[in-house]
């Protein structure tokens, strides 16, 4: 009983088939199905391969969330100008950033290459230079109020006052003025190596004595969370004007390089993800799945195609040629035979 009962349920269970098998006496293989297997495997194996790269990959996923300076600077005596290898290194940062300016996405290679990359500070001059010393360099940092404000760099000592404070500069005369500058670096928050800003790079040279510098900067707060490091940083997007003080031609304001800046009440979360292996085993079934129907149905097409051009495709039951009759005879050879005629 126990075998009957297991033989039943065998047989419902083959009925159940949903891939019937063809017997290999009902198949004919030919040299053109052959081929466009040979290619639709082919063309399997590289998608499948290349796919695996695509599973590998991460993305950056971004969300978005609502939410008095003391002195810590230093300054140093240096040359303006760069020395060549200090120039090439200038040369391409600029490159890198008009790149980003252009293509947004590589923000993304760059998160995820943190701690991967170049240092992005100017490097040390590899010669000795022998002429004199002709600009300043300031680096450090500052500790700012989280609200709108601004610093600045400018003539004069700075004297403070109710509504904030001023410069006197009536001894430094106007014709010693010069505002050339250059920024190697600036970020807010927390540094993080391999991240580039809007600003790093920029160099500015003065047309004339009295010129103000202005840099309009928008902070947004970003949290950073990669594979390799979490951080809090800063992002920010600049907006940079510049014009000549005249007060004869009513161009009016103070000499100087200008940095005002806003905070954005909103955050950044960047957080970076990797494709799940259920949708990977999805997309790979897909792939072999829709080659494998789509090469079928062109190499039906194909032949399909092939037999009308080539007048072999037959439709319906064969027809045999239809025989004429010359006097009484078939051909003129074969005697015709009627319902009168003799045995």
């Amino acid at each position: 009983m126990r075998r009957l009962n297991r033989k039943k349920a065998l047989n419902f269970v083959k009925e159940m088939d949903a891939f019937p098998k063809v017997p290999e006496s009902y198949v004919e293989t030919t040299a053109s199905g052959g081929t466009v297997s040979v290619l639709a495997f082919t063309a399997m194996a590289l998608l499948a391969f290349f796919e695996f790269f695509v599973y590998r990959d991460t993305w950056m996923k971004y969300e978005y969330e609502t939410m008095v300076a003391s002195d810590g600077l230093q300054y140093e005596p240096v040359i303006f100008e760069l020395s060549p290898q200090q120039r090439l290194w200038h040369r391409t940062l600029l490159l890198i950033q008009n790149h980003l300016r252009e293509e947004h996405s590589l923000q993304d290679v760059l998160f995820r290459n943190i701690m991967k990359g170049a240092p992005t500070a100017l490097p040390p001059r590899e010669d000795d230079p022998t002429q004199p010393l002709n600009a300043c360099r300031i680096h450090g940092h500052l500790y700012v109020n989280k609200v709108a404000g601004n610093f600045h760099i400018t003539v004069g000592k700075a004297i403070p006052h109710p509504r904030g404070h001023a410069h006197l500069a009536a001894l430094v005369s106007h014709e010693t003025y010069n505002f050339s500058h250059r920024i190697d670096h600036l970020s807010f928050g927390e540094e993080i190596p391999g991240i580039l800003n809007p600003l790093d790079g920029t160099e500015k040279v003065s047309a004339d004595h009295n010129q103000m510098f202005q840099y309009f900067i928008t902070i947004v707060p970003t949290k950073l969370q990669t594979y390799k490091v979490s951080a809090d940083t800063h992002q920010y997007s600049v907006t940079e004007r510049e014009r000549v003080i005249n007060h004869a031609a009513g161009s009016h304001g103070v000499s100087g390089i200008f940095m005002k800046y806003d905070i954005s009440s909103l955050m950044v979360k960047v957080t970076e993800q990797h494709m799940p292996f259920w949708q990977f085993l999805v997309r790979l079934c897909g792939i072999i799945g829709g080659i494998f129907s789509t090469t079928g149905m062109l190499h039906g097409l194909v032949g399909f195609c092939v037999d009308v051009v080539c007048c072999r495709f037959k439709l319906g039951v064969y027809k045999p040629k239809s025989m004429s009759v010359f006097d009484g005879h078939v051909n003129s050879l074969t005697p015709l035979l009627s319902e009168n005629a003799e045995h």
